[in-house]
């Protein structure tokens, strides 16, 4: 297959509003070693790259400074010892950077065939979620069957896919959303129970509901302001899961009697600083244990809003609205 010596990418000259992305032309990304390079298709818009480009979430060494954390679409080369795929091959992945582009290189080790009956703009909403709900619950929450947890943001893009996994394995439900449309979107994907937030007090909910136990997990991605509340929800035993801090980052004057008098665990993660290795244990997990699940329709990524690669500006804008239900994609 001939390539082309130049593509199109979306460039961040300075940080940002969404009006900062620009499309630019520039030469294809080298291929390191294990790498196959992709002609995009798909790409999913996610918050960490919103935070990218407001400069607060630089590339970690190594990795394109072009914006774009997971993609769908065909191989079209591969890096010396790349394994698992040959060109031609369909496949979506969880990028280490420069999803926003024409062609995008990423680690054999974190790329997955689509799964069947899948288009381009779904396979390519699957990546970024769903790699971090399976490590952040099960492997490191290691939610298990007949437990309960409480998903904070449950219309997000990651809350819809954590609804749905947890139902999946045999767990109990519950979330924070913030209208009634969300919540109802998030009951008809599984959950027992949707807080609105704006109107009740999860803690409050979630101590009436489970008896005054608590919550086994809690996925958390707001932060310091649910910090208190978090720990007060949790039962006996319980894993609280910070993946974010929308809300902010630093806690004052919490109270920690409670993690010791109830043998809590609190944990955090973010995808991106993991190393490749923790990233290729994520796929093939998820292969083994979810693709099957995507393919057999018993889940599945809700689509929010599809939108033309040239209309970057307008994706940002639909994920810092915050009105959005799943994922927001652009295709090429």
């Amino acid at each position: 297959m001939t390539l082309p010596t130049e593509m199109t990418y979306v460039d961040l000259p300075s940080p940002g509003g969404p009006e900062k992305m620009v499309l630019a032309r520039g030469p294809l990304p080298d291929l390191k070693p294990g790498d196959i390079l992709i002609r995009v298709e798909a790409a999913g818009v996610n918050r960490p790259d919103v935070l990218q480009r407001l400069g607060m979430y630089p590339p970690p060494p190594g990795a394109s400074p072009i914006l774009g954390l997971e993609v769908a679409g065909e191989v079209v080369a591969l890096g010396e010892g790349a394994e698992g795929f040959i060109v031609g091959d369909k496949v979506c992945g969880l990028a280490n950077g420069g999803g926003y582009a024409e062609f995008c290189a990423l680690p054999a080790t974190q790329a997955m065939p689509w799964p069947k009956g899948y288009d381009a703009a779904r396979a390519a909403a699957l990546p970024e979620t769903f790699f971090t709900v399976w490590a952040n619950v099960f492997q490191m929450a290691d939610l298990v069957e007949g437990e309960k947890i409480l998903i904070h943001g449950g219309s997000s893009g990651i809350g819809t896919t954590a609804i749905q996994l947890a139902r999946a394995f045999g767990a109990e439900v519950f979330v924070t959303a913030g209208s009634k449309d969300k919540c109802e979107a998030c009951v008809s994907l599984g959950a027992k129970r949707a807080i609105n937030y704006r109107e009740e007090d999860f803690k409050s909910v979630i101590l009436e509901e489970t008896a005054g136990i608590g919550a086994d997990v809690i996925l958390d991605m707001v932060g310091a302001p649910y910090f208190d509340r978090n720990i007060a929800s949790l039962a006996k035993d319980g894993r609280l899961s910070i993946i974010a801090f929308l809300g902010g980052a630093t806690v004052e004057k919490a109270n920690i009697s409670a993690i010791l008098g109830k043998r809590l665990h609190i944990m955090g993660s973010a995808m991106r600083p993991r190393t490749a290795v923790e990233k290729e244990s994520i796929r093939d997990d998820l292969e083994d244990n979810v693709w099957p699940l995507l393919e057999d329709g018993d889940i599945a990524p809700v689509m929010h809003a599809v939108v033309p690669f040239p209309q970057v500006s307008e994706a940002h804008r639909l994920m810092e609205a915050g009105d959005h239900i799943g994922k927001i994609v652009m295709t090429f």
